[in-house]
């Protein structure tokens, strides 16, 4: 999953639902530093209630991710992206396409939230923007027992450029994709994905309801009418 459907559940307890966006922020910040689930697990009682918040975000993230990973209907859909990816790609037959995949899936799920109700978005960005940031990097530094001054930077800069709404432009999208292979050090996408994102976002879209069905048939998400399924 990706920043906003971690946090839509809970965005009645801001500091809980941004604090979903914490494993993702790290990555930005420093690789080394991980929010692990035992760690903030020993926190979740805390009598310091920013620090339980901040804790049971990181949790539910990790719970989230283990979830939505593990279901045919991902490990499906990421497949035929990858596929169709090497296809576009010739020679690519590497981690890229699989990668990309991935990612592209979770970005694709946000942007046709805030397609459908641009006002979950805007609630999301503005729960970040009310939250202190550097509580949350207290309550980060804390819990990883590795601490940092940079992450109250980057959730700052993340509620400035509030780039979720990018995913809605195919250009803009693949803009952002480039953006994380370099930070992972993949090679730059051709501008020829860029004309195939609107079949991939076709393909996702009719998988929509089973990529967000929970195994345990909880529903934490608003009802959802997608097309019919793409093969």
């Amino acid at each position: 999953m990706n920043f906003l459907c971690h946090a839509m559940p809970y965005l009645d307890q801001p500091l809980l639902a941004i604090s979903t966006g914490v494993p993702d922020w790290l990555s930005v910040v420093d690789r080394k530093i991980r929010a692990r689930g035992k760690l903030a697990a020993q926190h979740i009682d805390s009598d310091d209630e920013e620090l339980r918040l901040v804790a049971a975000g990181v949790i539910r993230h990790i719970e989230d991710d283990r979830w939505f990973h593990g279901t045919q209907s991902f490990i499906e859909t990421n497949m035929r992206l990858a596929m169709q990816l090497r296809d576009l790609l010739p020679g690519d037959a590497g981690f890229r396409p699989t990668f990309v995949g991935h990612i592209l899936i979770e970005m694709l799920l946000d942007a046709f939230w805030i397609r459908d109700d641009p006002s979950i978005g805007d609630r999301y960005y503005q729960a970040v923007a009310d939250c202190d940031s550097k509580t949350v990097q207290r309550c980060v530094n804390q819990i990883t027992g590795r601490p940092t001054d940079a992450l109250a930077g980057v959730i700052d800069r993340f509620t400035e450029i509030r780039f979720l709404y990018d995913y809605l432009d195919n250009a803009k999208m693949l803009m952002r994709l480039n953006q994380v292979m370099k930070r992972v050090g993949l090679a730059e996408l051709p501008v020829a994905v860029g004309d195939w994102l609107p079949a991939a976002s076709e393909l996702v879209e009719s998988r929509r309801v089973r990529l967000l069905s929970p195994p345990d048939a909880s529903n934490p998400f608003p009802p959802i009418e997608t097309p019919k399924e793409t093969n």
